[in-house]
Order: C-alpha cells, then structure tokens, then sequence
C-alpha cells in the first residue's frame, strides 16, 4: 500500500483489522510506503481488504493498492516486523499534527503519567517531518532515536488496545525530552517542569521569551501588555507589520474574531495554521472583552481589520496557555531577524535572537528541518494558503503521468523549492526572501536536504527567467541543464498544476513585478496557456517606476510615476505631491530623461499608487501594506459601481488605464475614500471580465500575489462564473511567489 500510511498508527489499525478478520502475517514500513501479508479464508481477506478504506485511521489515505498471491507460509500469528529500506522513496511523508485531544486530556490529568508533560504525543498526534532523518518512519530514523523508552512506554508501545502502540514519538518524562530556561547569555536558569513554571512567570512580567516549537523558535510576549508588545515589535525592527496571536481554544477566538464554520475548521486542523480573520470592532479598535483583552491594534495590528489567529497546537504551547497559567493570549510571532530564516537550535537562538529575546525556554529534541508557521484565509469561499510550511509541508500533489526528475528552484522572495518524484511534485516549505545570505544558506540546505530524503538525482533545472535571483544564480553554478521560466507563466502553471488541468487555458497573472520575455517588468498579464507555452495575449498600459526598487518600497513613488504618464511633467505643478521639494528636484529630470525609471505593466504597483494617491500609505514599512489598506478600505464599502476604462486592440491588447485615473482624481475632492477604493476593485474585475470575454477561452486562473487581496478574487470570480467561465483559483498553493517553483516545474512538461 502506497500514500498516508506511516506516522498515524496505520501498522496498528492493520494489526487490529487482521485480528478481527481472522487473519495471520505481518506489516512492515517500507520506503515506498508498507507491505502486508495476510493468510487465511479468501473470503475473510476480502472483508479485510473492504473495511480498509473504510475505517481508516485519521489522516491516513491509501493511494494505491498492489496485490499479489503467494504460496502460503503457515503464519504463527499477525505482527509487526522490522521495516525495510529497499526500493523507491515514498512522495507521502506525512506533516506535523497538532496535539489531539485525547494528549491535550493527558497532559492536563494529575492521574496520568504525561501529566504537565509538553512532548506527550501519540500515534495520532505530534511532530513528523520536522524529526525525520529519513524514511521509512520509524523511531530510529527520527531525532528521537536518542531517548530510550522506559518500561512503562516500553508496555505502552507493545500494548495493542494503547494508542501508543507502536507510536514513534512515544516518550514520557522520565524517558523523554525535557525542558531547559537559559539567559540572555545562554546560562541554564532552570530545568524540566520548573522552567516551564519559570518562563509563564516571565511572559507575564513582560518579558520576550523565545520557546523551541515544533519547527523551530517563536518569540512571544503576553497580548494583554501593550508595553511588551511594542518592547517586540521595536527589538524585532518591525514598526507596523501585524502580529500573529495563539490562543488556547476556539471560544478564546471566537470571542476576538467573526469566524465562519471553513474558518473554524481551518484553525482546528491537523495542520494548525495562522488563519487571517476579521477582527471584533467598535470604535477602531479591537472589542476586548475582560476574558481575552489584548493590547489595542496599534500594537498587535495597526492599521488593519484582520487578525491572525492560531490555536495552541503542541503540547507545550497548551501548558502555556492553560487556565492556571494567568495567560489566556500570546504574541507569537517568528523567532528570528528580520529577513532570516527561523532558528531551529540553541546556538542560532542565542546568537541570532540575541537583544531580541529576554528568555530562551529551549528542549533536547533536536529539529531537522525548518517550519515556519503556515499563513491561510478565506479567499472566494476556498480557504486559500498564503505561506505553505508546517503542517502542510511535505504533503505531495499527484500528477496524471510521471516527470523525469527534475528540480525547480522558485524566485527571489517568498522562496520554496520543488521535486518531481515519479507521478508526484513535493514543494519545499516557505523559506522567505533570497535577499540574505542566513536565507541561501537555508536555500541551499533545503535543497540538499529533500534530493537526499527522496533520494532523487534531478538531470534538470528550472528556474525564473530573471537571472540576478539568487534562485537562478545558484541554478547556473549546478553544471547542469537549465531552463528559464517566465515568472507569470509559472504562476499560470501552479494554479493548473494545482487543478490538475491542462491547456489550453486564460492566465489572468497579476503581482509587483516579474521580468517579462521583452526585458521590462511584467504585472498585470493576461496569458493564453497552450501546449508549447503561452502567448502573451493582453496587459496593462505601462508606467514609469522613479527609483526603481525604491519604488516598490515607496507607494509615493508609484504614484508619481502614474501620474507623470497621464497628466506629462505638469504633474509638477501639483501641491499634493507627498515629496519634499529636494526628492522633486532629483525625481523630475529622473523621470523626463527615463533615468533609473523602469517601466511597469504592474497591477500591484498600480495598488500601490492608488493608495497613495488616497493618501492611505505613502512609504511601506512591511510588504504589501499599501494594497493591504486599500483592500481593507474597499471591504467597508458595499458599492457596485467601477470606473471605466479603454482597451487598445493591438497585439497584445493593452488596457489604457489613463481614464480611471481621471475619473478616481476627480472622485478624491467629494467621495469617501472607501467608496473610491471599492470603485477601483471593481473596475479592476469589470477589466478581467471584459478581456476574457475578447480572449474566448471559458478556462480562466487566477494566479500571482495581487489575488490574495480577497475582495478582488471573490468580485473577480463570481463576474466570471456569472459569465459562463469555469474560473480556478489556488486553494492548497500560495497564489504568490511561494507557488512559483511548482509552476516552473511544471513547465518543464511542456519543453519536452
């Protein structure tokens, strides 16, 4: 049997199925996923091979069968053997599951053994990739190998009706992980179960503490003291960019958020991701009922109406926020600087969280491997993710016929990597912007890390049509074969791949920028996807770009440039232009002689300008926050009316955006901003409808970071159902750059 079969007490579910169906042999993990052999009366073993799928552990899936008759060996009974690591490597590794609630009753039980115990775990719950060596999965091809069970888990572990039979993690604390509270200096402060007491003092006395998680550090402080969250966000150097939150249960949540019952069950999964919900509000401010008050938005999250919230989701974040605690919320935000990857061990904490963190409340289990927490939310009623690690890494997507092996390196922010394996495409987890050499170090780990654990030899490379990336850099020094992709037909391809479709198909790409096949900066595409490639079929009019990558940084920028194609250097003469009179100085002859000015078809510089030109940000202190707060404007608004818009029929067709821009400049002096902002969105979707319609291809994606704005996916796609479009949207893939390696991997089906 081949799929979810390893890591979820399934050797355990068979021995149990065999039993009860009268049946003799064994089970045994193998790389390629496990083998069972059963011996008995033929019509008991189809009763067996019935009640498979049927009654199937949680989280386990079966995604092949292969059966074969032998001559019968005369079984004494029905076993677990050892495993075997012959043959192929299995693509179905499962991820990190959150703590189930029998463990959560455990380890708050005086009457039980794992009582206060934060590595209490079982053969459905607990930590998985992130302690994989390698496979098949068994306890000593894990980081836990180190901790020899005691007798009690040794009876726990051989006892058939226990649900730790036969759990890898099982562990208990006198045999288990344990607990260590270190200084600033790396002193050893306090240990086991008195550290764990010893860090909730701290975190309520207002101190940063960073904790060794599932895949690695977070940095926490108490939400309800404002001074201490601020304390972080000015030691992490990040001055407006929201935190996330972790809260004990559901009704904590509930009583912070509008939660819808996909919303629910997204923050109640397995997978225990932060999920974007929009937060209670009176005043502008967060409703903070005495039972779970958080400091006010302008420290948890300025300047927005959503909140990310995630549930406590190991053992040890649950007896951090348990009731005798005196914490009910948490700031929990990342451990590490700004731009780096997470730390996954004592020395990186020490050293990279050094000045940030108070406290460091660390354990013995090492990590292998780096998991961020996962970004969801709810996009056109599809709970859609936004940063793809724990929880769901390494879960596999499944391909109608297999690939050569083939390795795809992503872009340059949001970096993932991705793998052909047979019929089968693993992405790597998040591992952030290429900008840092800590992150291509992590690049380049990750990349060793999964040709090892898939023991693949990939004979070639993909990668993004940019050749400055760090991604494709790194491509070019591997002395093998390599393709370049362009970056919105890779954003094209992840939402296919993701689908499992085919061309032809309408790619509706839109994000900050890609470098296009005529050298200028691509955004706001509208590609025809067919078998040999694509065809560039419609974009926005382009503008200039004053500054460059000061431009993305700098809404203001944007705006100018927008303005200064319009309106030509009288738009000069305006009084409202957010610049000293220094930066005009510098910007006007820049502008006039194309001096570092790229020109753009960018939909989301287009997001910038507008925001800017709303005077809602003018200069962003985080990634997206002009877009942000002109999507957060918009969804204050219940408005259906859209500005208009020319299409220029050329090949390709442009979209001339100049009488919008009009028309929005004139609505600035008498319309409420909110009403503009959802004014624009629309007109944004009344443009993709129309081009649709010109383009004739009833297949249509959206794709790219613009379509995580959730007002313009959902208006966009319900104009393009209402229309007779089949319309595809990214669900399980980020529709940002985190999905860009699976899309170039893709593409190399269609290079040959």
């Amino acid at each position: 049997m081949k799929g979810f079969v390893q890591g979820l007490g399934f050797r355990p579910f068979i021995v149990r199925l065999a039993r009860q169906h009268q049946q003799k042999g064994s089970i045994a993990n193998t790389n390629g996923g496990v083998t069972v052999d059963i011996e008995g009366l033929p019509k008991q073993q189809q009763d067996f091979i019935d009640s498979l799928n049927n009654r199937l552990p949680p989280h386990a899936k079966i995604e092949s069968i292969t059966i074969t008759s032998e001559p019968l060996a005369d079984f004494d009974n029905f076993q677990i053997t050892a495993s075997t690591s012959d043959g192929e490597q299995s693509a179905f590794v499962l991820p990190d599951i959150a703590t189930c609630p029998d463990c959560i009753r455990d380890i708050f039980d005086p009457a039980s053994r794992y009582y206060h115990y934060p590595f209490t775990s079982c053969c459905h719950c607990g930590p998985r990739y992130s302690i994989m060596i390698r496979q098949p999965y068994d306890r000593s091809q894990t980081s836990m190998a180190a901790f020899i069970t005691c007798s009690d888990c040794g009876r726990d572990y051989q006892n058939i009706d226990n649900r730790r039979y036969h759990a890898q993690t099982i562990a208990c604390p006198e045999c288990g992980p344990s607990l260590s509270l270190l200084g600033e200096s790396g002193n050893l402060l306090a240990e086991k179960h008195d550290a764990l007491i010893a860090a909730i003092q701290q975190l309520r006395a207002g101190k940063i503490v960073a904790i060794k998680g599932i895949g690695g550090y977070q940095l926490l402080v108490d939400a309800t003291n404002q001074q201490a969250v601020e304390r972080l966000r000015l030691r992490k150097h990040r001055p407006q960019k929201p935190f996330a939150l972790m809260v004990a249960d559901l009704a904590t949540a509930q009583q912070l958020c509008i939660i819808n019952n996909l919303e629910q069950q997204a923050l109640s999964s397995a997978a225990a991701p932060i999920v974007l919900l929009k937060a209670k509000s009176c005043g502008g401010e967060f409703i903070r009922p005495k039972a779970t008050e958080v400091a006010p938005t302008s420290a948890v999250a300025p300047g927005s109406n959503l909140l990310g919230i995630m549930l406590a989701y190991s053992p040890l974040h649950h007896l951090l926020l348990n009731k005798d605690s005196g914490l009910h919320t948490l700031v929990a935000t990342s451990g590490n600087r700004q731009n780096e990857p997470i730390c996954i061990n004592e020395d990186q904490a020490l050293t990279r969280l050094s000045g940030i963190a108070d406290y460091v409340l660390s354990h013995n289990r090492p990590i292998l491997r780096p998991l961020d927490d996962s970004v969801v939310r709810l996009i056109n009623d599809k709970i859609t993710v936004l940063r793809r690690a724990r929880g769901y890494t390494p879960l596999p997507l499944t391909l109608k016929t297999a690939m050569p092996e083939t390795l795809a390196v992503g872009g340059q922010l949001k970096n993932t990597i991705a793998i052909s394996h047979g019929k089968h495409i693993i992405l790597s987890q998040h591992l952030g912007d290429l900008d840092m050499d800590a992150t291509q170090q992590q690049f380049q780990a990750t990349l060793t890390d999964l040709q090892k654990f898939y023991q693949i030899a990939p004979t070639r490379i993909m990668h993004d049509l940019h050749s400055g990336y760090a991604s494709s850099l790194f491509a070019a020094n591997l002395g093998q074969k390599t393709h370049p992709v362009q970056h919105h037909y890779a954003h094209a391809l992840s939402c296919m791949a993701e689908h499992g479709l085919e061309p032809p198909a309408l790619g509706i790409c839109w994000d900050g920028s890609g470098l296009g096949t005529d050298n200028t900066l691509w955004g706001g595409e509208f590609l025809l996807i067919n078998s040999q490639g694509f065809e560039r079929y419609a974009h926005f009019a382009p503008f200039s770009l004053p500054g460059a990558h000061k431009a993305m940084q700098e809404p203001r920028r944007a705006a100018l440039g927008l303005l200064y194609e319009a309106f030509g250097s009288c738009v000069f003469e305006r009084e409202d232009l957010p610049f000293s009179a220094q930066e005009l100085k510098l910007l006007r002859p820049a502008l006039s002689r194309q001096l570092n000015c790229p020109r753009t078809t960018s939909v989301g510089r287009l997001f910038d300008a507008v925001a800017s030109l709303l005077g809602l940000c003018h200069i962003n202190q985080h990634e997206g926050q002009a877009a942000m707060a002109l999507e957060m404007s918009a969804t204050s608004s219940a408005s259906d009316q859209h500005y208009d818009f020319r299409i220029e029929y050329t090949t390709p067709i442009v979209i001339d955006w100049k009488i919008t821009l009009e028309q929005l400049l004139e609505d600035i002096a008498h319309s409420p901003v909110e009403l503009i902002a959802a004014k624009f969105h629309n007109t944004l979707a009344e443009i993709i409808v129309a081009i649709a319609r010109q383009a004739g291809q009833k297949t249509v994606l959206l794709s790219g970071g613009c379509f995580q704005n959730a007002y313009l996916t959902t208006k966009a796609a319900k104009r393009l159902k209402s229309d007779g479009f089949a319309v595809y949207c990214h669900e399980n893939i980020p529709p940002n750059d985190g999905g860009l390696a699976l899309g170039q991997l893709l593409a190399a089906k269609y290079i040959g």
